[in-house]
């Protein structure tokens, strides 16, 4: 790619866009626009992709113009069965594009979100995805994996048309395709999901190598904060969300409307006194309505309790913390995780009459973690445990939707009434 390819997009872009519009579009200031016009300093490759971007998005009326009304429009990338998604879906935003590559969670996906017909388009692994074919939007979204980076520190010698400094410091990284996407399409705002220990990892090195890439490489105002999700449902979940704008905006995570008192474990589970609903894509597969009992599979065999308190009886005498979750109705669980359909130890529900504890059923873990019961589980239990603890909580990412968006409107407002003065 030689520097004359981005400077023949510049002046394309200039025939359509004002300095100040292209600027905000690709992160950079008006004078080192200006500077790119003028010769005096070479227009980086790296720019191609998104001014690519601009001149093709150019002809967009309204930001998450469809038959309708979308307010915005939004990508989901490492989407798993579209926790987050749901959240920005509840707020006027549109899903244009989902990347997943695990093949039962796309099949719960797409049994949920009938896309078909908003020119959608699903795709699986983005690690092996053109970033030119990754339609435009206004909102990135990615739960991404974290994965060590193998090299410190960020490079500083973009303006020499050096390779960009998130490509040194993090290929071969699942963060690395949020980056290059975020670089190439210029979105006004991402929001990305990750566990708690993502701040420590590494002693701190990976997460400042993110907050590097997205603040000094990408000129994203960025901020990020550690929610629980006990606050929305009855179960101890911390993970860290990560916030950026294109633009400078007032947004603090100090507007997040956040309960005092979360609901308990009775909230979410079956009820047996004759008011569990009916449920047509469940039927009687998780709860005997007839006899008013979850499933009789679901209470833990003689020889797994056995085991089970055998194993924290020998950890105890090591003075180790491990066992059992033991939890009762007015009880707020510890994290569900992706194996729980291994034993259920992390959450065990108490029985009454002597029985054996039970695990949670795969509509319960749908309760658990946010979604409602009209959320269809097409996969097995055994899947379906997985997926729900790879998921989110769906009320937080919908807490943290509903102060981003206004955000969000006025940044696509501002790029118009740009628009519209050139």
């Amino acid at each position: 790619m030689t520097l004359a390819a981005p400077l023949g997009l510049l002046k394309q872009a200039r025939a359509r866009f004002t300095q100040r519009e292209i600027a905000a579009h690709v992160g950079k200031d008006i004078k080192t626009v200006r500077r790119w016009e003028k010769g005096e300093t070479p227009c980086p490759s790296m720019l191609e992709p998104a001014l690519r971007d601009l001149l093709h998005s150019s002809g967009r009326t309204k930001a998450g113009a469809n038959p309708g009304d979308a307010q915005f429009r939004f990508i989901d990338l490492f989407a798993g069965i579209g926790g987050i998604r749901r959240g920005f879906e509840a707020h006027g935003g549109r899903c244009v594009f989902t990347s997943e590559w695990n093949d039962f969670s796309k099949k719960s996906y797409q049994e949920n979100y009938r896309d078909d017909d908003n020119g959608h388009q699903f795709v699986g692994d983005i690690v092996s995805y053109a970033v030119d074919a990754v339609p435009s939007h206004d909102v990135l979204l990615a739960g991404f994996p974290c994965q060590p980076f193998s090299i410190a520190g960020v490079s500083k010698k973009n303006s020499l048309g050096r390779p960009h400094g998130f490509e040194c410091t993090t290929q071969g990284t699942l963060f690395y395709d949020v980056a290059r996407i975020i670089a190439a399409k210029r979105p006004a705002a991402f929001l990305l999901e990750n566990v708690k220990n993502l701040l420590s990892h590494d002693k701190g090195n990976t997460f400042r190598t993110i907050l590097a890439v997205l603040r000094d490489e990408l000129h994203y105002d960025v901020h990020y904060k550690v929610i629980d999700g006990q606050h929305f449902t009855p179960q101890h979940r911390e993970r860290i969300v990560i916030v950026g704008f294109r633009e400078k905006t007032e947004f603090t995570f100090d507007d997040l409307d956040v309960p005092a008192e979360g609901p308990r474990l009775a909230s979410i589970l079956h009820k047996t006194d004759g008011t569990e609903p009916v449920l047509e894509h469940d039927g009687d597969r998780f709860f005997d309505h007839a006899s008013r009992a979850v499933q009789a599979r679901y209470t833990l065999t003689p020889n797994l309790w056995a085991y089970l308190q055998a194993y924290a009886e020998k950890h105890r005498a090591a003075g180790n913390g491990f066992g059992f979750g033991l939890v009762t109705p007015d009880s707020v669980t510890r994290t569900l995780s992706a194996r729980y359909h291994k034993d259920g130890s992390e959450i065990l529900v108490s029985q009454t009459n002597g029985r054996r504890p039970r695990r949670l059923t795969p509509r319960e873990c749908a309760r658990l973690m946010g979604f409602p019961d009209d959320f269809v589980i097409p996969v097995s239990d055994t899947q379906a445990y997985r997926q729900f603890g790879n998921s989110v909580v769906v009320p937080v990412m919908q807490e943290v939707a509903r102060i981003m968006t206004p955000h969000v409107t006025e940044l696509l407002a501002r790029g118009m009434a740009v628009r519209l003065k050139s």
